[in-house]
């Protein structure tokens, strides 16, 4: 199989997913196959298809990274205000009224007024909002290994300081890197299995600083492989479901509705796994989910654009995709 702009297939995809999701996101299973059909829905809805806060801050992301490798060494120095200032972009833009999450809102409010992200994050939270919007950091070339995961944790870290958090973002973005590397999909759950294993004890204290230091924990080992444990507990989850595939049901029944960061990670890539070779079919089975959808949806487009690169999605939805100057300017300069 000949694969070509396996970036540009990416973030595209994370938003074609993301606008496809959003409309199903509050609907049960009934309602989605009622007004969808049982195979959820087919086509982007409007031009310009409307994206929410999950590709709003991808690009945020994409955005502040292109700046940031434009101008080695690549280092949390460098990086972490370009992050700063763009989560601030976002906080301030009046785009920014698609329900963005409240974690979110809040650590974003703290980046503004000042406060260091290591105060305003919110330690407790592992939402999703952290692996969402981490794609770029699995798509960006010349990195090493410790760069990319300590660049997914920070970028996390930086409104949601849960563990947990930290963990399943550097998962998303070595998941994109390696299928953006031409990894078969079968071979991923292993392959996540071992990272979570050899990464297990290891705090990127240079990237996060002193972020362990909170009531119950006495070592930044300690700190992190918590986030480790529960991802694998995920991972264990995903391996059952893929023992005995079930397409056809709610995926949210299997690995969880991914409103929590190891859940929509999970679940966004056991919707790729189920549909390998079919971008559109793994989006759709997202889309059509009990859970957090746009979210589930968007993860799934990711992965399925990093293997499949940009020929896997109908041409027609370039153009009509929000954003699709500033996606296309991410895509052509990663491709």
């Amino acid at each position: 199989m000949t694969v070509t702009r396996r970036a540009s297939g990416s973030i595209y995809g994370l938003a074609y997913g993301d606008a496809l999701g959003a409309p199903t996101e509050f609907l049960t299973m009934k309602q989605i196959h009622r007004r969808y059909g049982t195979g959820g829905p087919r086509e982007l809805e409007r031009t310009p298809a409307l994206v929410t806060d999950d590709t709003q801050m991808a690009l945020a992301v994409a955005e502040a990274l292109l700046d940031a490798l434009a101008n080695p060494p690549f280092t949390p120095d460098l990086v972490t205000p370009m992050w700063r200032r763009r989560f601030v972009d976002w906080l301030r833009s009046p785009d920014n009224n698609r329900a963005p999450g409240a974690t979110c809102l809040r650590a974003v409010e703290g980046l503004d007024a000042g406060v260091p992200w290591v105060r305003a994050t919110q330690a407790g939270s592992k939402g999703c909002g952290a692996n969402m919007r981490v794609t770029p950091v699995g798509l960006a070339p010349g990195l090493t290994d410790e760069q990319r995961a300590g660049a997914a944790q920070l970028q996390a870290a930086m409104t949601h300081g849960h563990p947990t958090a930290l963990a399943a973002s550097e998962l998303t973005a070595f998941a994109v890197w390696w299928l953006r590397e031409g990894m078969e999909p079968d071979g991923l759950p292993a392959a996540l299995r071992d990272r979570c294993r050899s990464q297990r004890a290891v705090y990127h204290a240079r990237w996060l600083g002193d972020l362990w230091q909170r009531p119950g924990m006495d070592a930044p080992e300690t700190f992190i492989a918590r986030g480790w444990d529960e991802c694998l507990a995920v991972l264990d989850r995903l391996d059952a479901a893929l023992a005995r595939p079930q397409r056809e049901i709610d995926p949210c029944e299997l690995t969880g509705g991914g409103w929590v960061a190891e859940e929509a990670f999970a679940t966004g890539l056991l919707c790729f796994l189920y549909f390998p070779d079919d971008a559109v079919g793994a989006i759709r089975r997202g889309a059509a989910s009990s859970g957090d959808s746009d979210s589930i949806a968007c993860l799934a487009g990711a992965f399925a654009g990093a293997r499949l690169g940009m020929d896997a999605w109908p041409p027609e939805w370039a153009d009509r995709i929000e954003y699709a100057d500033r996606l296309r300017r991410v895509g052509t300069a990663w491709d």
